[in-house]
């Protein structure tokens, strides 16, 4: 079973704000598959269903960002997910927004929710699909850029951005994920 997940804080107080993205982009994946949020288990709040003839989980876990790892470890090792069948999608501040970067391995950075993950998960090595969101405005601190919410003129872009994350998590459905990397990594304007 494939299984994407998005990270994000929880509550309407963070709703649509730059911190959120992933979960955004689970929220398009969902519309886009007709597959229902509807479970609750392990502090994450999910869905699961078919979609080109695969099982596939959608997930959001419920924790803040920065305890993201509390509750997928033990969803995944509840349904008995293999690493290599997680994507993992979130904001990127050192890429500019419309641009996606894909990949298969790697450090937290500075993001806290990824270093949750590497630690309860004990490793580096499951795909990511990272959304650029831009650094902050100048005077701004990083905090409360993360936590503001997008500019009315970053809608168009924003949209697009998470279309084609919902793309390439369709594609990865059926297709190995270096092939949806070759073919979805860079700016959705070129």
């Amino acid at each position: 079973m494939r299984c994407f997940i998005g990270l994000g804080n929880p509550g309407l107080k963070y709703d649509s704000t730059r911190h959120n993205i992933g979960f955004m982009a689970i929220d398009q994946l969902s519309e886009d598959t007709s597959i229902a949020l509807d479970q609750n288990k392990f502090k994450c709040h999910y869905g699961t269903g078919f979609f080109k003839g695969e099982k596939i989980m959608l997930v959001k876990p419920q924790t803040f960002m920065n305890l993201s790892g509390e509750g997928v470890r033990p969803l995944i090792d509840y349904y008995g997910i293999e690493l290599e069948d997680i994507v993992v999608i979130y904001d990127d501040l050192d890429l500019p927004l419309g641009r996606i970067r894909l990949r298969q391995k790697g450090s937290g950075g500075g993001h806290n929710g990824i270093k949750s993950l590497n630690q309860h998960l004990s490793s580096e090595k499951y795909n990511r699909i990272r959304l650029g969101i831009d650094r902050p405005f100048q005077g701004m601190t990083v905090t409360a850029y993360v936590l503001g919410k997008f500019r009315k003129e970053d809608e168009q872009v924003l949209n697009k951005v998470l279309e084609r994350s919902s793309e390439a998590c369709q594609s990865f459905v059926s297709e190995e994920f270096l092939d949806v990397m070759n073919q979805y990594n860079g700016d959705v304007n070129a």
